[in-house]
């Protein structure tokens, strides 16, 4: 992880993870405008093909790019199905098969790098996908206390919590005792499959997930879980 990166907690919406993932863009190799020069001084009259460059502006067209081919595999598929796959199919090791590190060689943290690293091969087959729809956005809205935004939906008097957002994260700001998430998942692999859970908690928390086995019978299929999530000693911080 570059120094310069942005890192999370999320300060608009504390309720979703942010960042999702992490993709490369530090020193990319890219393709360069002959009407600027490497540098962009005035005093720099080179007229170069590619650039060395880094930013967001580098790691954003490696996640789009993967984006628009997953869009072209699967056509059917939401946006956030797309943003699902990519999200669940990164890894908790770098490009060099490493646990991932801030810049000065400490473990980074979710906060750092969502999701993990990604990892487009596997986006491909993701076995299931977090579907948020239309309707999902609007309720999220309404518990944060944003109204009218469409005429047609009224908000209800018992919304859900935000941290139940259908995303493929979970983000739980300032814990106290036990919080309920549910989630909704798609089986768009195998016709037939099973997916068990694992979970290693953060320290001073305890996490339980039920039905802790999803059995699918079709493509297509959805299935409902829930995470229950418990401080062990009232935390302050975000989990």
């Amino acid at each position: 992880m570059t120094a310069m990166t942005s890192r999370g907690p999320n300060a608009i919406s504390p309720d979703i993870l942010k960042v999702d993932i992490v993709a490369p863009g530090l020193n990319i190799l890219a393709a360069w405008s002959e009407k600027s020069s490497p540098t962009n001084l005035d005093i720099d009259h080179r007229v170069v093909k590619y650039n060395i460059l880094s930013g967001t502006s580098m790691a954003c067209p490696h996640v789009s790019g993967a984006a628009a081919l997953l869009k072209a595999i699967h056509p059917h598929w939401s946006s956030a199905a797309i943003r699902s796959t990519l999200i669940t199919s990164a890894g908790l090791r770098n490009n060099m098969g490493k646990q991932i590190t801030d810049a000065n060689g400490l473990p980074a943290d979710p906060f750092q790098f969502g999701g993990g690293y990604f990892r487009p091969a596997k986006a491909a087959d993701p076995g299931l996908v977090y579907n948020t729809s239309y309707s999902d956005y609007l309720l999220f809205l309404c518990v944060n206390g944003v109204k009218g935004i469409d005429s047609s939906f009224k908000c209800p008097k018992h919304a859900p919590l935000p941290s139940s957002l259908n995303y493929p994260s979970i983000a739980i700001p300032k814990l106290k005792g036990v919080v309920i998430v549910k989630r909704i998942v798609t089986n768009v692999g195998s016709s037939r499959s099973l997916y068990s859970s694992s979970v290693t908690p953060p320290l001073g928390f305890s996490v339980k997930i039920s039905p802790p086995i999803l059995y699918f019978n079709r493509t297509g299929q959805t299935k409902r879980f829930t995470v229950t999530v418990q401080a062990r000693t009232d935390m302050k911080m975000n989990m």
